[in-house]
């Protein structure tokens, strides 16, 4: 289904909108998700409306062209301007027909126009249905009770009720195919542009987001490993027999599962301060064990950052995929290929 959409969007180069103007399509994004495709579509328009309302009108069309598709709904839509062009677009509005100079005010008209032309199910219901789904999954992360997320019965001082522990653990779990799909992407991509990151013009979901220093080092072998290692790591999650994170690689994948649980539950409006405390208290049970740590969204200046990561592993990101100890699991395909790390049991 996401080939047949994305020969559809392929066909697209420019989309012409209100009053004749041109508005140009350079680049899009796809990715499956739990509840269909994720699609991100780059343009270039005069205004914020017009290119929302432009890109859902096309890819409605290119839904009804499929007959494959044409069941298909768009559920959500929305867009963001470019940070770079958004202060212009503010200085350059001027007259009484001007939208608000404030973008949140002018976003909450703009969004309260787009309700009165279509009805959808109040945010309330979506959050609801959201927050069942969620705790529903909170027992597949077999290899942690929620205890490993500060919920204690009969403690209420522990700060983190039954609900919110519930709520972390399955964001968690909920959080893991899209990890997995975005970094399936992330691989695609990079085998496409046959080069590394550092010298990559598509747009990457994760390995962007690694350490900079070391992107001329993240090519598609190291993807590849990076994957496999996501699959390894998220399958332990959802086994009783999970020992320890085995190498630096899945310190930054749990990281990064951790801000994708966020991200869902923060959509939804589930983002309460329990829910927070329960993955800081997971995140110092898992991370602590093995003496490391989040270090790099935690390291500050970049010298301080350099020092951690050399501690941690090796500049050589090869050694990132190293065991820690003789209990560590390391998936035979993303095994350290250079120098091992020494094993002590």
């Amino acid at each position: 289904m996401i080939f047949l959409l994305r020969k559809g969007l392929e066909q697209i180069e420019a989309v012409e909108g209100p009053d004749d103007v041109e508005i140009d399509t350079f680049d899009s994004l796809l990715a499956a998700h739990p509840g269909g495709v994720l699609l991100k579509l780059f343009v270039e328009a005069p205004a914020l409306e017009v290119a929302e309302d432009a890109m859902r009108e096309v890819v409605g069309e290119v839904l009804e062209q499929s007959e494959l598709l044409s069941a298909w709904q768009i559920t959500k839509c929305e867009v963001e301007l470019h940070p770079e062009f958004a202060q212009q677009s503010l200085d350059a509005a001027d007259g009484p027909d001007a939208p608000p100079a404030d973008p949140v005010v002018r976003a909450a008209q703009h969004a309260e126009a787009r309700a009165e032309a279509t009805a959808v199910r109040l945010p309330g219901e979506e959050a609801e249905e959201m927050r069942v789904k969620v705790r529903a999954m909170a027992p597949r992360l077999t290899a942690f009770g929620l205890e490993s997320f500060g919920w204690c019965e009969g403690d209420k001082e522990s700060g983190v009720d039954r609900e919110h522990a519930e709520l972390a653990a399955g964001a968690l779990v909920y959080a893991i195919d899209l990890l997995v799909d975005q970094l399936f992407h992330d691989v695609q991509t990079l085998s496409e542009a046959k080069t590394s990151v550092e010298e990559c013009d598509g747009v990457l979901w994760y390995l962007d987001d690694l350490p900079e220093q070391f992107a001329a080092q993240y090519t598609v072998r190291f993807a590849r490993r990076f994957l496999v290692t996501a699959v390894s790591l998220t399958g332990r999650l959802t086994r009783d027999d999970f020992v320890q994170l085995g190498c630096v690689a899945e310190q930054f994948l749990l990281n990064f599962l951790l801000r994708e649980a966020g991200v869902v539950l923060d959509g939804y409006g589930l983002l309460y301060d329990g829910v927070a405390s329960a993955w800081e208290v997971f995140a110092g049970e898992v991370l602590e064990e093995d003496g490391f740590g989040l270090w790099h969204e935690t390291a500050g200046e970049d010298g301080e950052r350099d020092a951690t990561i050399a501690e941690a592993g090796s500049l050589d990101v090869d050694r990132w995929f190293a065991p820690f100890d003789g209990r560590s699991v390391i998936h035979p395909y993303a095994a350290a290929e250079g120098a091992e790390r020494e094993i002590s049991t």
